[in-house]
Formats: C-alpha cells, structure tokens, sequence
C-alpha cells in the first residue's frame, strides 16, 4: 500500500508565519466591496478535453491566495467565498457550473464522510445571484446513488434551490474518454461529460483522512468525476494518479469543507470526528489542501504539507503551491 504520508513526523505544525489575523466586520465588508470592483474582463472556462482551465480574471493586488471563515456553515461558506471576491469573481452571467462535493457515502452528515448539505446549498445560491445559467451538482458515488444522496442530505438541501440539479452519475454514457497530455502514468481516462462541457467547475470536498492517500481534499475529490476511480490504485501509483489527474481537471475555486473533520478511519468511518466549524476557499487546490492539513490533526498527530505525497509532488509539479506560511491568507469568524 502507497505510504500515506512521507518524512519525519514534525509534530505539532505551527500556524503559518504571515498569516493575517481574523478580520473585523468592517474589514471583510472591505473586502467584498474590492471584490466586487474587479475588472470583469476574461472569462472563467475550462478547454473540454484538452484540460480543464482556472480563473483567467483580473485579480485585485490584495486578494488573498487563501481564506478561511469560521462559523456555521453556509454562513461560513459565503464568507469564505467573499473574501476572494464574491462568487461573481468566478461565474459570470450565463454560465455553465459544475459543483463537486463529496456525496460518496450513504452517511448523515455528522459522520463527516460526505460534505455538509448547507456548504454545497449555499455554494448553489451563490452561483445562482452570480447568474449561472446551468448549475449541476456532481458526483460518481461509492454506494447506491439513491441512497446516498438521500442520507447526506445533498439531495434535499439544493434541490430546494433549484430542482433536478443534484446527479450521482455511473452509467459509462455521461462519460467521455480524454487524453491526459500531461499525466506522467496516467495517460487517459473517462470523465463525465457535463464537466468537459462546463463553463466553472467548483471543488467542495469534505475534510476528511483517507486509508490509502493520507487525506481526501479537493485532489483526491477530483477522482469522483471520473468513471473508473479503481484503475488509480491498482494501475498506478495512487499518488502520482493523483496528480495527473489534477493536471486536466481544474478547479476555478475550491471551497474545503472542514466544519467536521473525519479525522480516523477515511474515507468512510466511522472514525473521530472533530468539530472546526471552518470553510477553506482558494483558487489554488494545492494551497487549500495543504492549509486544511495543518488546520487539524490527522490520525492524533499533526502533519506538515508536504509529508503528504500527492501535495508534495503537485508542488512539484507546479499545479499550485504547499508553502502556505508564503501565501496571503484571509480569516474571518461570522
């Protein structure tokens, strides 16, 4: 089995150095008001098979590379998403959004093995005022569809917002095969084709360990847009699987849904389950799985970011940044 997390365990992990202090009401308000003065040039895609694309928007010389809110979680979810600008930094009007929580197990949500329903609800909401044209929340679910989005909530939650949005997708005629140019083992595999279709596709995984790759965070979310996830751990190195396919599919946002962290036994409990009441936003997913890792404890101890593979060699590999302490980030409690 692949090593989960590699070097020296460093115990404790402190906060990282330059980190910004909770900001105050007025100051997030600040915040949203930068935002909202963006230039609205460029426009947030993805290229279908040739590779997924990030936010190609002009950004603020001040916008944050993380942000982290703390509190219930919609609101915390909003207010995450606001310190980099509003979700109108990353939908425009007409566009076709995908949002990829982690509804992969028949599970309530206190079992923290799914993502919270009020995370993925508010996400829904916020494309919504953004003026999505087309909103589908996705997933390629472990267990019966049915009875997993029915136990995680996800189902009920968005669909009072809008209705029929909410899709666990295993039939292999929602998939296309695609070429991966620049995975380094894996070079091609099937991904749902509303997602090759889509305009914004919007990573919201729960924070959670996992078995084989240390943690699950928004990399490892990835592998549930894809119709055969099994080939990365028996025909790759899980790690490496990782990666590559990060290389094609990628996130314009990612928001961590770390208000309950399955801390123990991931990907599917029961394990130990910490209460952080905290949401993780950041257009870099390498950024924001590294910052929910030294957020929490993982198996009782405490791991710095690159002691996990799949972080490291993203790192490495450019597809974002695991030196966290050198980033801007952004607190807010609401």
């Amino acid at each position: 089995m692949p090593q989960r997390f590699h070097g020296d365990p460093l115990g404790r992990v402190p906060a990282p150095r330059g980190a910004g202090a909770f900001l105050s009401r007025r100051d997030f308000l600040k915040w949203q008001v930068r935002g909202a003065l963006w230039l609205a040039a460029g426009t947030v895609g993805m290229a279908g098979a040739a590779g997924l694309a990030g936010p190609c928007r002009a950004l603020a010389d001040d916008t944050p590379d993380l942000a982290l809110a703390t509190g219930r979680p919609a609101a915390a979810t909003r207010a995450a998403v606001g310190l980099l600008g509003g979700m109108a930094a990353f939908v425009t009007p007409g566009s076709r959004v995908v949002i990829k929580p982690n509804m992969s197990f028949p599970n309530p949500p206190e079992a923290a093995t799914t993502t919270h329903p009020e995370v993925v609800r508010e996400l829904v909401v916020l494309c919504r005022e953004a003026g999505a044209a087309r909103i589908m929340v996705l997933d390629h679910t472990l267990y019966d569809v049915g009875a997993c989005l029915e136990r995680s909530g996800v189902a009920d939650s968005c669909e009072s917002v809008i209705r029929g949005i909410v899709h666990g997708l295993s039939d292999p005629r929602f998939y296309r095969e695609v070429p991966i140019p620049d995975g380094a083992s894996m070079k091609t595999t099937r991904v749902m084709a509303d997602v090759l279709d889509a305009d914004v596709l919007i990573s919201a995984p729960v924070a959670k360990s996992h078995s084989s790759a240390g943690v699950s965070l928004s990399m490892k979310n990835m592998m549930g847009l894809i119709f055969d996830r099994g080939v990365m751990h028996s025909g790759h190195d899980l790690s490496v699987a990782i990666v590559d396919l990060n290389t094609l599919l990628k996130p314009a946002l990612v928001v961590v849904d770390a208000t309950r962290v399955l801390t123990t036994n991931g990907p599917g409990g029961p394990g130990k389950v910490d209460a952080l009441d905290t949401v993780i936003a950041s257009r870099d997913p390498v950024a924001a799985d590294a910052r929910t890792v030294i957020l929490s404890e993982w198996y009782g101890r405490r791991f710095a970011p690159r002691q996990v593979r799949h972080i490291a060699l993203a790192h490495e590999r450019g597809l974002g940044r695991m030196d966290v302490e050198n980033l801007r980030e952004a607190r807010v409690s609401v």
